[in-house]
């Protein structure tokens, strides 16, 4: 039986998402885990991009912005490539993804739990439809900075 992977579309009226602040596990080995939190942010003028918070007991958290298809894909299927990848753990009692973030200095491998993580994610594509999540780019403005770099200020 194929299940489809399509994100859901935009219903009515947009509505605010609040934040998810899940409890997931990051693993330092194969054996030692350490849980702490993440507070993931949906900015219905940016639909595309998931602000991930991992929560530090002291000190400032760390923040990563990650596609919102990548982070959808990934609770069923392998999602993303280089720095942020997503795929579904083994099945078990407690149905959860592998969240990969990799940068030049450090790897970091989080056990993320998918029941909530899917429930938010379906809120937010009330919010704003996988079709719409590209409709508000300047994509003019985009191509003139990736082809010639940023634009110098007038003087």
């Amino acid at each position: 039986m194929h299940r489809d992977q399509s994100p859901p579309r935009a219903r009515s009226a947009p509505e605010l998402v609040p934040s998810l602040v899940v409890d997931l596990d990051q693993m330092l080995d194969e054996f030692t885990r350490l849980p702490l939190q993440a507070e993931f942010s949906f900015d219905p003028e940016m639909p595309a991009l998931i602000t991930v918070e991992f929560l530090a007991e002291r000190g400032p958290g760390l923040v990563w912005r990650i596609g919102r298809e990548l982070l959808h894909r990934g609770l069923t299927a392998m999602s993303g490539s280089g720095d942020v990848r997503m795929w579904p753990t083994l099945p078990g009692d407690q149905p959860s993804s592998w969240l990969l973030l990799e940068s030049e200095e450090v790897e970091a491998l989080f056990e993320v739990p998918t029941s909530a993580l899917a429930e938010w994610l379906e809120a937010t594509y009330r919010v704003a439809s996988a079709e719409a999540e590209l409709a508000g780019l300047n994509w003019d403005g985009f191509l003139r900075e990736l082809l010639d770099g940023p634009a110098a200020p007038s003087v």
